[in-house]
């Protein structure tokens, strides 16, 4: 039976952004309220804590001018929803999926409840195809692969922002699929907002592009659910019109500082940091909603991107972000600092999904060898330079300097690249095993006879 929409008049309790009702029936939490004011004006919130017949709300304009005795609320009986309709894309809209590019609004082809329905895990498809990024250090040594979830943890101050964009303007299914991008930024700034619009459109690619854009001075209760509408949004494209999405969430650690001081405000028991003890089951609600259905052609692929506190990514978000996901890139200060980017650190790298990611040209083995190849002799070259550090770098054998020769024209050519060099991925694998050429063959221990007869010392 429908439940039936009931209004309250008055407040019992104001405080900050949230306001008290008592006497509340058959309310349940996230339903949305519509809170009407005297002057005719109206305010939407939504049900954020539940005691009894208490109810706590959320109002999203803010309380201010509320008035004690005369507001009128009246209970919706649903939860928040979004319209969704295919002519999303290209669109830009705020964090809570009302459109602020000035092009009016969408025509819904339907709405859906922003948290979404759980995937039946029967139902999901191992995620097998890649996703070309056209940058070398992921497509060869952490590749992304279609349905998983992979993220970036970055520094305050680096260029993650850049490697974001250029992965917007880069990425690309193989066989001519419909391939689309949900882009969620969270807590950012003017001037970062309009540099992602400006990217985009120079690029020409806001054509593929949804936009949800939450500024740093809009309220935290729309930072919070700004990831919940771009990810409803990518769910219909990919399931219900057949698209490949890849969804970026940038910051999340934006989202989980305002899940804090939200959780502060309701009076809630604090745990590691500061954050709500439900942190790691609420980031674990967002990231599972990437993956591949069974029955349909599309998938969604999340890549979240988050700064590191001080660069520690033993930080509760990092760290629980890393239990949940399929792998992570880690951007590394101190090679930015040299002028490398993007400033991946590939031995804190890893995509556990990546064994499935073929590219043309070759074969899956060989892209497994070359990229087991290069972590190891990396691996060495840092040992060969912490040796260096020591007696330097004149007293190192031959075998030594020439690692240390392989470092920097690795770092170099290999991770270094233009942020508009789009590189495919038969160029970014012929690039590595000319790089590990430079090296003596009985050195390439990771890599079988019959690969390296094929790849070793030729003009690739």
């Amino acid at each position: 039976m429908k439940k039936l929409i009931t209004e309250h008049i008055g407040l019992n309790e104001i405080s900050g952004s949230l306001v008290v009702l008592d006497d509340v029936e058959e309310a349940f939490n996230e339903e949305m309220v519509e809170l009407r004011l005297s002057d005719g004006s109206v305010r939407s919130g939504r049900i954020v804590k539940l005691d009894g017949k208490r109810a706590v709300v959320q109002v999203f304009e803010g309380t201010k001018e509320l008035s004690m005795s005369n507001t009128r609320t009246v209970l919706k009986g649903k939860p928040m929803e979004i319209a969704l309709s295919p002519e999303m894309i290209g669109r830009v809209f705020d964090g809570l999926g009302r459109p602020k590019d000035g092009l009016g609004e969408v025509y819904p082809v339907c709405k859906r409840d922003i948290n979404g329905t759980a995937i039946n895990p029967v139902s999901r498809v191992y995620p097998k195809n890649y996703i070309r990024t056209g940058i070398s250090s992921i497509d060869a040594l952490a590749t992304l692969i279609r349905g998983q979830k992979l993220p970036i943890f970055s520094g305050s101050g680096m260029k993650h922002n850049e490697l974001a964009v250029q992965i917007v303007k880069q990425a690309a299914v193989a066989d001519n699929e419909e391939f689309g991008i949900v882009f969620a930024a969270m807590g950012v700034k003017n001037d970062v907002a309009d540099y992602f619009r400006r990217s985009f459109e120079q690029a020409n690619v806001m054509n593929r592009v949804t936009m949800f854009l939450n500024l740093s001075n809009d309220p935290i209760i729309e930072r919070i659910i700004t990831p919940k509408c771009a990810l409803t949004a990518a769910e219909y494209l990919a399931f219900q019109c057949n698209m490949n999405i890849l969804v970026i969430l940038t910051d999340m650690t934006s989202y989980c500082e305002a899940l804090r001081e939200f959780s502060s405000s309701k009076g809630e028991i604090p745990g590691r940091k500061g954050y709500p003890g439900y942190l790691y089951s609420d980031l674990a609600a967002l990231y599972e909603r990437a993956g591949i259905v069974n029955g349909s052609k599309g998938s969604v692929t999340q890549i979240p991107i988050l700064t590191m506190p001080n660069d520690d990514i033993t930080h509760p978000i990092p760290d629980l972000t890393g239990f949940i996901t399929e792998g992570q890139i880690v951007l590394d200060r101190s090679l930015e600092t040299t002028g490398i980017y993007p400033p991946v650190s590939i031995l804190m790298s890893l995509s556990r999904l990546m064994k499935d990611g073929i590219g043309k040209g070759y074969t899956r083995e060989d892209h497994k060898a070359l990229s087991d190849q290069l972590f190891a002799s990396y691996a060495l070259v840092q040992d060969a330079r912490s040796l260096a550090s020591v007696i330097g770098e004149d007293e190192l054998s031959d075998s030594d300097k020439t690692l240390m020769k392989f470092g920097r024209e690795f770092e170099q050519k290999f991770l270094n690249q233009g942020e508009n060099e789009n590189r495919t991925i038969d160029e970014t694998l012929d690039l590595g095993w000319k790089l590990l050429s430079m090296l003596p063959r009985e050195s390439l221990d990771r890599v079988i006879d019959d690969i390296l007869d094929k790849y070793y010392g030729k003009q690739l």
